[in-house]
């Protein structure tokens, strides 16, 4: 076990894989799932053009599968689902990292390099999509000249294994998601329509 320094206090997570066991799906890659998983950007205001396709690219002499999205240390990063924080874990590769799973325990998210947690995240924890989880950074092995939020998408197995699933390429993912027109809510629709009626009485 690793203590790491959050927000003033030692928060414990695990350190290695000591506890996993093989992966069987190991290697395999989900490229066009049907459907594909509806999520919202883990950075609030990432425009389409600022996310670049990485996941075949080959780095630190294995194939990437996820993507990096720059931002300045100390950016919020957001749930992009609904689910359960199912593993806070720290490498030297991927710093400090979460792995969240959705409701239905479909899929595994991953972020890592983060500066920090948030709050009082903990294993375990039942989050919302869009919650604050932790912070942009640049643990592990990204540069800290470059601070950025790695995220990967996995597929789970049958045995739900934080450690292993079949990676699918979040970048299609998030592009549908940060493209996707804002929806306005009811009751801000119903404002709108009062405001015309007043508008029009007004004017009668």
């Amino acid at each position: 076990m690793i203590m790491i320094p959050v927000l003033g206090c030692a928060r414990r997570v695990t350190a290695g894989k000591a506890d996993a066991a093989p992966c069987s799906n190991s290697g395999a890659t989900v490229v066009n799932t049907s459907p594909q998983p509806a999520i919202l950007s883990p950075i609030r205001g990432v425009k389409p053009h600022e996310l670049h396709e990485s996941f075949y690219e080959v780095h630190n002499g294995h194939r990437h599968e996820a993507i990096d999205i720059m931002e300045p240390a100390g950016t919020p990063v957001r749930a992009v689902v609904s689910g359960t924080i199912r593993k806070l874990f720290w490498s030297k590769a991927g710093g400090i990292m979460i792995y969240e799973f959705d409701a239905h325990y479909v899929y595994c998210y991953y972020y890592a390099h983060l500066e920090r947690y948030a709050g009082d995240l903990h294993e375990g924890m039942r989050v919302d999509q869009g919650e604050v989880v932790g912070y942009v950074g640049s643990t592990g092995n990204a540069s800290l000249a470059a601070p950025h939020l790695h995220f990967a998408i996995n597929r789970l197995g049958p045995q739900k294994r934080w450690w292993c699933g079949a990676p699918i390429d979040p970048y299609p993912v998030l592009e549908r998601s940060v493209s996707a027109p804002t929806s306005t809510s009811p009751a801000s629709s119903t404002k709108r329509i009062y405001l015309i009626l007043e508008m029009l009485h007004a004017a009668a």
